[in-house]
C-alpha cells in the first residue's frame, strides 16, 4: 500500500473528483457541521428564548389553573395530548427549522449534495482488523485526538473566562428570586455559546482544510491510471490513429476520382494544387480535391492525363488551400480572382474548339 501511495504523484482529474462525489466520497468536516449546529443553537437562544417561554408558559398556566376540569377518560386524554402537541409545535417549530437549515447548510457548503448508497454497502475493510488498526492509529486518528485535546482545553479556557468574572453573582444566585434566575442563566448561556462558537469557528476551519488535504490526497493517481482515464475518455490514441489514416486513405480515393470532372486545376506549381469545377447554374466553383506536395503532384498527374485545364496562381492556390474544404464552395473573397481563371480556361477551350 504505501509503494501504491508513492505511486500516485498526478493530481486527479475532473472526471476522478466527479466519481468520488458520485461514490458519496467528499471532502467534509463534522466540526464544520458542529459549528453550525452550535451557531443556529446560539442564535434560536438569542431571538427565541423569550418568545418560546412565552409562548409555552401562558398556555400551561392557563392549563394548570384549570386542571380540575381536565377529562381524564380516554377521549379527554387524547385531547389534552393533542393540545400539547400542538402547543410545542407552535412555540418550537421555527427554531427546530432553523437548526434543520443549519445542518442541512453544513453540508452543502463543504460539498455539493450527495445522492449515494454505496456509503451503506457492506466491505470487508470496516470489520478488518488491520484497517481498524490504521484507523486507531494513524494520520487521522492522530489528528482527531490532537483535535478533541485542543477543544477541551480551549472550552476550559473560554469557561473560565466567561464565569469567573460573574463568580460573584453564582455564589448569591441561590438567594436570588426564582423569576430573575431564568434571565441570568440565559446571559450567561449566551456568553458562553458565543465564546463557544468564536473558539469552534477557529477549529472548524483547520480541520476543513485538514480533511479536504487528506481527501485529495486520496484522489490522486498514478500516472498508468491517467493513461487509463485518458483512453477511456479520448480513445486509444493508437486506434485514434489508425482511423484518421483509414479516413484520409478514403477521402484522397474520393478525391482523385473527382479530379477528372474537375474544370481546373490551380497550383503553385510544384507545392500546392487544388481542383476547382463550374458549372453553368452553379452559384460557385466547388472545390473536388486539393492537396500539397505528393498529392499535389498526384492531382495535377490526374489532371493531366484526363485534359484537365491547370494554371499556375500561386497566391491564389495557397489561399484556396488554407480556406475552402473539399466539396465546400469557394469563398466570397475569391469569386473575382476564380472567375478570372475559369474565364481564362472558357475562352482557351472556344479557342481550341473553333481551330478544330
Amino acid at each position: 500500500m504505501a509503494e501504491d501511495s508513492e505511486d500516485k504523484t498526478q493530481d486527479p482529474t475532473q472526471k476522478r473528483l466527479d466519481d468520488a462525489h458520485d461514490r458519496g466520497d467528499v471532502a467534509k468536516s463534522q466540526e464544520v457541521n458542529t459549528w453550525f449546529v452550535i451557531a443556529g443553537a446560539t442564535l434560536v437562544l438569542s431571538s427565541f428564548s423569550g418568545s418560546v417561554g412565552t409562548a409555552i408558559e401562558v398556555p400551561m398556566r392557563n392549563l394548570l389553573m384549570n386542571a380540575h376540569q381536565i377529562r381524564v377518560d380516554g377521549p379527554g386524554i387524547l385531547s389534552l395530548a393533542s393540545r400539547l402537541e400542538w402547543l410545542l409545535l407552535t412555540a418550537l417549530g421555527v427554531p427546530l427549522l432553523l437548526l434543520l437549515i443549519a445542518a442541512v447548510g453544513s453540508h452543502l457548503i463543504q460539498h455539493r449534495p450527495v445522492w449515494s448508497t454505496d456509503p451503506l454497502t457492506p466491505k470487508f475493510s470496516k470489520i478488518s482488523p488491520m484497517s481498524g488498526a490504521k484507523r486507531l492509529f494513524g494520520k487521522q486518528a492522530a489528528a482527531n485526538f490532537a483535535k478533541g485535546l485542543f477543544k477541551v482545553i480551549a472550552l476550559g479556557a473560554v469557561m473560565t473566562a466567561v464565569l469567573w468574572p460573574e463568580r460573584d453573582r453564582l455564589d448569591a444566585i441561590v438567594r436570588t428570586d426564582p423569576a430573575a434566575i431564568m434571565g441570568i442563566t440565559r446571559g450567561l448561556s449566551l456568553q458562553l455559546m458565543t465564546a463557544a462558537v468564536a473558539m469552534l469557528a477557529l477549529v472548524a476551519a483547520l480541520d476543513y482544510l485538514f480533511q479536504y488535504r487528506q481527501w485529495f490526497e486520496r484522489q490522486k493517481m498514478s500516472l498508468q491510471e491517467v493513461k487509463e482515464e485518458y483512453k477511456q475518455s479520448e480513445g486509444d490514441p493508437h486506434i485514434k490513429g489508425r482511423i484518421r489514416q483509414i479516413r484520409f486513405a478514403r477521402m484522397k480515393k474520393r478525391m482523385m476520382a473527382a479530379v477528372p470532372t474537375a474544370s481546373v486545376v490551380i497550383t503553385n506549381p510544384t507545392h500546392y494544387a487544388v481542383a476547382l469545377r463550374y458549372e453553368r447554374g452553379m452559384p460557385a466553383p466547388i472545390c473536388v480535391a486539393k492537396g500539397v506536395d505528393v498529392l499535389a503532384f498526384k492531382i495535377r498527374e490526374i489532371a493531366t492525363a484526363n485534359n484537365v485545364p491547370i494554371v499556375e496562381n500561386v497566391p491564389l492556390a495557397r489561399a484556396l488551400h488554407a480556406s475552402v474544404e473539399v466539396d465546400d464552395e469557394i469563398p466570397v473573397e475569391h469569386y473575382h480572382a476564380v472567375a478570372e481563371v475559369i474565364g481564362y480556361v472558357m475562352r482557351l477551350r472556344r479557342n481550341l474548339s473553333g481551330r478544330l
